[in-house]
C-alpha cells in the first residue's frame, strides 16, 4: 500500500521523562505505515491473508468491515476481493487516521462502494455482512466489553460470514511469555529500532493495549456465538483467528 505520508517512524527516539499513554494521534498516523511494518511481525502476510479470506467469503450484495481500520491498508485488500456490488464500512475514531483513510481510498479504483465513518466501533452497526475484519483493534477496548462487542458482530453477519482477528496475544507460561517478548524485540531491534525506542513505546502501550491469552480469544469467540474458530496466522506473539458464523 502506498499512503500519503511514509515518515520513519522516530517518536520514541528521544528520552521522555514524563510517559504518556499512547495514542493514535496525528504524529503516529504521520509514522504509522512505517511503524507497524517494523513492530508487527508477519503484517504483510496477514494483508495478503485479508485478502484471500475476503475473496472466499465475501457475498454478493453484501457489507464488509474494517473496524479500526487506520490508513486502509486491510480496507485496500478487502474492497479489491469483493464483489463489485458490494459495499465497504471503514470505522476509526481516530480523525487523524480518518483524515488519511479518505485521502488513500480516493486513489483506489476499487469497484465496491466505500463509506468512511469517524466513530467508535462500539457504537457501530453491523448490518447485513459477509466479511468483518479487526486489526490489532480489540486489545485497545476496555476487556469487559469485548464479548459484547463480538456478540454484535456476529448478530450482523450473515450466515456464512466470518470475522477476521488480529490480536497480540499473552501467555500464561512464564518462561513462554518471556521467550515470545525476547523474540519480539529482537524482530523490533532488526528493523532498526533502538532500545530506548523499544522500552518507551512498550510502556506506553502497557497503559491502553490490554492482551489475552489465546485461550480467552478462543473462548470468547465461541461464547460469543461464532461456530468455528480457527487459528489461520501465528507470527510470535501476534496471532489471526477465524470466526465462522454457520
Amino acid at each position: 500500500m502506498h499512503t500519503l505520508s511514509n515518515q520513519p517512524d522516530t517518536l520514541y527516539a528521544s528520552i521522555k521523562t514524563t510517559p504518556v499513554p499512547f495514542e493514535f494521534n496525528a504524529q503516529v498516523a504521520d509514522v504509522f505505515d512505517n511503524m507497524i511494518q517494523r513492530s508487527i511481525p508477519g503484517y504483510n502476510l496477514l494483508l495478503e491473508i485479508t485478502g484471500l479470506i475476503t475473496a472466499q467469503y465475501a457475498q454478493a450484495g453484501s457489507n464488509a468491515y474494517d473496524l479500526g481500520c487506520s490508513l486502509g491498508a486491510a480496507s485496500l485488500k478487502i474492497r479489491r476481493n469483493l464483489p463489485d456490488d458490494s459495499h465497504l464500512v471503514g470505522v476509526d475514531n481516530s480523525a487523524a487516521m480518518v483524515r488519511r483513510w479518505r485521502q488513500n481510498m480516493a486513489r483506489d479504483q476499487g469497484q465496491a462502494s466505500i463509506e468512511i465513518r469517524q466513530q467508535n466501533i462500539q457504537d457501530t452497526i453491523i448490518d447485513n455482512a459477509s466479511v468483518v475484519v479487526m486489526n490489532f483493534t480489540l486489545q485497545f477496548i476496555a476487556d469487559h466489553q469485548r464479548i459484547d462487542l463480538l456478540r454484535r458482530i456476529l448478530a450482523g453477519l450473515r450466515p456464512g460470514g466470518v470475522l477476521l482477528l488480529a490480536e497480540k496475544i499473552c501467555f500464561t507460561d512464564a518462561e513462554r511469555q518471556a521467550l515470545m517478548m525476547q523474540l519480539h524485540h529482537s524482530f523490533k531491534k532488526s528493523q532498526g529500532y533502538s532500545d530506548l525506542e523499544i522500552s518507551q513505546k512498550r510502556v506506553a502501550l502497557e497503559q491502553v493495549l490490554i492482551p489475552n491469552t489465546e485461550t480467552q480469544h478462543r473462548q470468547r469467540l465461541l461464547a460469543a456465538g461464532f461456530s468455528r474458530v480457527e487459528r489461520c496466522l501465528q507470527c510470535l506473539n501476534f496471532v489471526t483467528f477465524l470466526g465462522i458464523k454457520s
